[in-house]
């Protein structure tokens, strides 16, 4: 028996095989868990999904698009009944100073590390609400912690590390929301991975 027997898990950003969002769905697997490990990379998630076996369903997610999120959530619903936890796991890095990051890069990074995770939260909150149940794991950074930029990245990190203390901070204002309905709201900060 697995500590997550008869959950369900969406985990973000879990395309490629040696990511983190991919041994986060095979260790939830491992405990019992059905995950549905999610991404853009259409190719790339199945074949992080098809080691895992039955217990995986690869679907693609678009973490920026509202509709996206809505599809998936619905989908993974009436699949498998609900969604008992999700990590927002999905993120990019662009390194750039404040002179020198342009500001598309600088909107790309914020939409996918921050807004992907505020959608997640936001969509899956509802069901966790009316089950009374539920766990959000939002994956901040060490940069959501405290900055030390001489060694991160020599100092270009200016979209990296806004969005990961947004992170932080929606983290803890979700967890206040939700915490009467019986949702957990949960940041984990790593280094380097």
């Amino acid at each position: 028996m697995g500590r997550l027997d008869g959950r369900v898990a969406l985990i973000t950003g879990a395309a490629s095989p040696r990511g983190q969002g991919a041994a986060e769905a095979r260790l939830f697997a491992a405990e019992g868990a059905r995950v549905v490990p999610a991404d853009v990379q259409a190719d790339v998630g199945q074949a992080t999904a098809a080691p895992i076996g039955d217990a995986a369903r690869y679907l693609h997610l678009d973490v920026t698009s509202d509709t996206s999120w809505h599809e998936v959530v619905e989908t993974v619903c009436s699949a498998f009944g609900g969604i008992d936890v999700l990590v927002n796991n999905a993120g990019v890095w662009d390194a750039g100073t404040l002179e020198d990051l342009t500001p598309d890069a600088y909107r790309r990074v914020i939409e996918i590390n921050q807004v992907g995770v505020f959608l997640g939260m936001r969509e899956v909150s509802s069901h966790m609400r009316a089950r009374g149940s539920g766990s959000i794991v939002n994956i901040s950074s060490n940069a959501g912690l405290r900055v030390n930029l001489p060694n991160l990245a020599g100092g270009k990190a200016l979209a990296y590390v806004a969005s990961k203390w947004a992170v932080r901070g929606m983290t803890r204002s979700a967890a206040l929301e939700l915490a009467p309905f019986g949702v957990r709201v949960n940041a984990i900060f790593p280094g380097p991975v």
